[in-house]
């Protein structure tokens, strides 16, 4: 139940910007008493940052942040909670509308107010903007945030898919638009890429409910970590496809490699967590949009990890590892979901299975494996 004393806020992120444009007014039209606030970057690159708040009859006030450290997000980040602060003070604010500039990432900004917040704030929860028929193409977009104009540092090194594939799966909450040009197939790939979310029409009532529902950083945070990742499951409707490929057995390290071009060029959008024979201690994450991989190390798997340390160990993760876990190797596997138009899901698996350790190589066990070819070293262990 909320805290009726605090003032709800609601974040509204999505590089589609007229969508997001779009489902903001649409929430200020129909929640009485709404306000808005957006940080336009579009200048950050000039030395300025600017404020704009409105609410249903238009713009109510407008004005500069200062630019921090050369980062826009940062300006957004020192401006936006005084500011909100101060709404929450007047009292006559029922519902701040955070909208967010285009390549901002709505983490990013709830952990900010979960952190820095006062008592008067309650996030109430996070919504991205969907234009259906821009789903696919934005998702396939290998280009640099900078070359698009949409980065929001010098230092942004993000591409334009994976940071709209980072705004449409961490949000519970999709609010999608009206495009006549939008068939089955673009609706079928939104709710594949995020089966798990509301979706809820731009301007409707039921959004504005869903714009109080409540809305907890710390459970959104383990949702997306590698280990534990609440990952799509198995479909295939409207032309489009999901494919679940789950192993036991290690990726032989030169072979994966060696493939990564034509599996990442295989689907619209891959993710999930891998093991690597040379690397057997290690939970790798596998993000992929756009064309373009990310491959890290996010710490070690459950299973190499003496029992003591597991209590340091987040119980969703714990609970996570539990439900997956085998007598010999713990939480270590292969559990990649690959989401299409037009999927090739044989030939996928035979790539995929092509690149696991084969029966003599496994049987050679776990000292042989750290001996195998370092492939992924200049991925995971570059040189500064």
């Amino acid at each position: 139940m909320r805290d009726d004393s605090r003032m709800p806020v609601v974040i509204v992120a999505g590089i589609h910007a007229d969508a997001r444009k779009e489902v903001v007014e649409g929430l200020l039209q129909t929640v009485p008493g709404s306000v808005a606030l957006h940080h336009d970057l579009a200048t950050a690159a000039e030395g300025t940052v600017r404020r704009h708040i409105r609410d249903a009859s238009g713009e109510v006030s407008s004005g500069q942040a200062p630019l921090v450290n050369d980062c826009a997000c940062c300006a957004l980040r020192e401006d936006l909670i005084p500011e909100l602060e101060r709404l929450a003070a007047s009292r006559l604010t029922r519902l701040a509308v955070v909208e967010l500039w285009e390549s901002v990432e709505p983490k990013a900004m709830a952990e900010v107010l979960a952190m820095h917040g006062s008592s008067d704030l309650e996030l109430t929860n996070v919504i991205t903007a969907v234009d259906p028929a821009l789903v696919l193409p934005y998702l396939a977009n290998g280009d640099d945030l900078a070359e698009a104009g949409l980065a929001a540092a010098a230092i942004d090194q993000r591409t334009v898919g994976d940071t709209w594939a980072r705004q449409l799966e961490y949000a519970p909450v999709l609010a999608v638009v009206d495009n006549e040009e939008a068939d089955e197939e673009d609706h079928a790939l939104l709710t594949q890429l995020h089966p798990t979310a509301r979706q809820a029409r731009a301007g409707s009532q039921d959004l504005a409910r869903l714009a109080f529902a409540g809305f907890d950083v710390e459970a959104a945070t383990a949702a997306q970590h590698p280990a534990c990742a609440l990952l799509p499951q198995e479909a295939d409707e409207a032309g489009v496809s999901t494919l679940v490929w789950h192993r036991r057995r290690p990726f032989h390290p030169e072979r994966l490699y060696q493939a990564l071009e034509d599996l990442c060029c295989a689907a619209a959008r891959s993710r999930g967590r891998f093991w690597l024979a040379d690397r057997p201690d290690t939970l790798l994450a596998w993000d992929a949009a756009g064309g373009a991989l990310c491959v890290e190390n996010v710490g070690p798997w459950l299973v190499s990890l003496p029992e003591a340390a597991w209590e340091m160990v987040p119980p969703m993760r714990r609970a996570a590892a539990s439900l997956d876990w085998h007598p010999e190797h713990g939480d270590c596997c292969q559990h990649l979901v690959f989401t299409s138009p037009g999927l090739d899901r044989d030939g996928l698996v035979a790539l995929l299975e092509s690149c696991l350790l084969t029966d003599a190589e496994f049987a050679a066990g776990r000292e042989a494996w750290k001996d195998l070819p370092a492939a992924f070293d200049a991925l995971l262990d570059p040189v500064s």
